[in-house]
């Protein structure tokens, strides 16, 4: 139906005419005024979700994704999966050393309960006293190292030093040492101390793998007299000079 314009009038105007096209809205865009008729300036429609800032981003980088660990509410049960803390394990053969520490202890407090009163004045104090503090730090070292051993402390294998349990005992230069102790023990009274003591350190650098044999004799002459002369001069103690007596 169409209107006819009126006599000396305007034609009215067309409807959508001053509106322009009529466009069908699209899903999703938001509706609004138009720029072109509004005289407003162009406004570009925000997204639904804001941006997240820098931080934001770099923190939920860094998240790892994966299941959720279990954590334990302070006061409450905990987690199913949490493996129990391990107890320590007591060494009761230490209880053997803690037994023999105190033995000894005891043992020295008895013979020095038996010394005699040998008070002079060079010896004030007597022979008495530094036994009996012995035997008192014997005994009080036992007991420390029972509840140690009690409370599960143990000793580190091989932390103060680079030791290889698999290798088997050296028992050749266990028995050359031994002889040469015995040797020492056996000439000390006949030959005298400067003669065995020279045999002792020499057999035990030979026991050891020193193969200096020249050498090795030279040092040990130089120890056995300033061990000698050391324990004479310095100490009052005469070592046995064997053959060697009025010579030296």
């Amino acid at each position: 139906m169409t209107t006819r314009p009126e006599r000396g009038g305007d034609p009215p105007p067309r409807p959508g005419a001053a509106d322009g096209p009529v466009t069908a809205p699209v899903p999703g865009q938001p509706t609004g005024p138009d720029p072109a008729t509004s005289g407003g300036t162009p406004t570009v429609p925000g997204p639904d979700v804001a941006p997240a800032s820098a931080a934001g981003r770099l923190g939920a980088a860094r998240t790892p994704v994966g299941p959720a660990e279990p954590t334990a509410v302070p006061g409450g049960p905990a987690p199913a999966d949490a493996e129990p803390a391990a107890t320590p394990r007591r060494d009761r053969a230490q209880y053997a050393v803690c037994a023999f520490l105190a033995l000894v202890g005891a043992l020295v407090l008895v013979d020095a309960a038996r010394t005699g009163h040998a008070i002079s004045t060079a010896d004030p104090i007597g022979p008495k006293p530094v036994p009996i503090l012995l035997g008192v730090l014997l005994l009080i070292v036992a007991a420390i190292y029972a509840v140690d051993v009690a409370r599960g402390g143990a000793g580190e294998p091989e932390a103060g030093e680079d030791v290889d349990l698999t290798t088997p005992i050296d028992w050749r230069t266990v028995l050359l040492l031994i002889g040469a102790f015995g040797v020492n023990a056996v000439l000390i009274d006949r030959l005298g101390w400067v003669i065995s003591g020279t045999l002792l350190f020499w057999g035990s650098a030979f026991a050891l793998g020193n193969r200096h044999h020249v050498r090795n004799l030279l040092i040990s002459v130089a120890l056995s007299l300033i061990t000698f002369y050391t324990f004479a001069i310095g100490l009052g103690v005469n070592l046995p000079a064997g053959v060697l007596q009025g010579i030296l």
